[in-house]
């Protein structure tokens, strides 16, 4: 008589469990082939060549984004950057929506050495909302390839840089936020960084 209750919780546990690993399961944002997924903003230069993405500045140097087709609110992004320049910089936004090539969200810092890889900008709003201690520069690889990885669960976003805690930061404002996760050219010229092993797993 104390098989059906056993069963009942042995089943529930199973899938339960199986439902958690489904949630969980990493989505890759970028094919290695094509931009699929993607939609290009702006006039700068966005392609793939070797299995890697490319974001190049062209002619125009102005602000440029490669941004998902689809919203993603609160996750674990994994991916891996390589700065082939040492002028300009670049930046992972999250919540984020472009007109033109205005954009609205928030950034994770991707920049030359000393200038806050890591660190959180918020464009056409409050400027700066945390940088790298001092001491967290160093981590950064010019001309390697370095292992970013974005947190963010409601208004906590939290970064790492090659396994090392950048900043972390809880901020209502964040947490409302909607829309794409992006790529940024800034403008200026003369940037050429390379993209790699693009992985979200939503939370």
């Amino acid at each position: 008589m104390y098989l059906k209750p056993i069963a009942a919780i042995l089943l529930f546990a199973l899938f339960f469990t199986s439902h958690s690993i489904t949630a969980q399961k990493k989505i890759s944002l970028f094919n290695g082939k094509d931009l699929s997924g993607w939609t290009i903003y702006g006039t700068e230069k966005w392609y793939v060549k070797d299995g890697l993405l490319i974001s190049e500045s062209g002619p125009d140097k102005e602000y440029g984004y490669l941004a998902t087709d689809k919203h993603y609110k609160n996750f674990e992004l994994s991916l891996q950057f390589k700065q082939e320049t040492n002028n300009g910089n670049s930046g992972v936004f999250i919540r984020s929506t472009i007109e033109g090539v205005k954009v609205s969200g928030w950034q994770v810092e991707v920049a030359p050495p000393n200038l806050h890889t890591g660190g959180i900008y918020e464009s056409y709003g409050r400027g700066w909302l945390i940088k790298p201690d001092p001491e967290k520069e160093s981590v950064l690889k010019p001309g390697k390839w370095n292992t970013l990885k974005i947190r963010a669960i409601n208004g906590k976003i939290t970064s790492w840089l090659n396994g090392v805690q950048m900043v972390t930061i809880d901020d209502e404002k964040i947490g409302a936020g909607k829309g794409s996760i992006a790529l940024q050219i800034h403008s200026g010229g003369g940037i050429l960084i390379k993209w790699r092993k693009l992985k979200l797993k939503p939370l």
